[in-house]
């Protein structure tokens, strides 16, 4: 196999499903629970581990479920082979989907009132981001082998959020 049959999605569910393997359920958990990095759709956190499982980067085993039997990811040697060639490439900055940015670019035509309004609506979402990135920090310590990478993660989401905080405030300050 080779690199072109991983995207980032990819390389994120390998990381996820990491050493101790999940379940495509768990992993939709894990992303809808922290949601910062929850940008993909459902049903691809169902149909890409199969696809990996296909492409031989994770195989499967079957475990009893709470109400059925469930499918449980785990890396084979080529997927952990994968992840350490892909974190050896260099790392670029991954475009962003930003819907602020997005309203700022038509607030000429939106109008300044409309555009502050709907900015200040994202407060709420961004305490309860900062929320769930405060479960991530907490939950870091249960994961004694990922403990520190799970904290220099929150911070940087903190960070994220911080910014978008900041730029609610310029636009409240300047759209007034």
């Amino acid at each position: 196999m080779s690199s072109k049959d991983l995207t980032l999605f990819s390389y994120e569910i390998l990381g996820l499903v990491g050493r101790g393997g999940a379940s495509a359920h768990d992993l939709r958990q894990m992303e809808r629970k922290g949601r910062i990095l929850d940008w993909a759709g459902e049903s691809q956190y169902y149909a890409e581990p199969k696809r990996l499982a296909k492409l031989g980067y994770l195989e499967t085993r079957k475990e009893p479920g709470k109400t059925r039997e469930r499918t449980v990811y785990t890396l084979t040697p080529m997927g952990e082979e994968a992840l350490r060639e892909w974190g050896r490439t260099p790392l670029r900055f991954t475009p962003l989907k930003c819907e602020a940015a997005d309203r700022l670019l038509a607030a000429d035509i939106v109008g300044e009132e409309a555009t502050r309004e709907s900015f200040a609506t994202l407060r709420e979402d961004l305490d309860d981001l900062r929320e769930r990135v405060s479960e991530i920090a907490a939950s870091a310590e249960t994961l004694p082998h990922r403990t520190k990478y799970l904290r220099i993660a929150a911070t940087f989401f903190e960070r994220l959020i911080d910014v978008h905080e900041q730029l609610v405030d310029d636009v409240e300050r300047e759209l007034a």
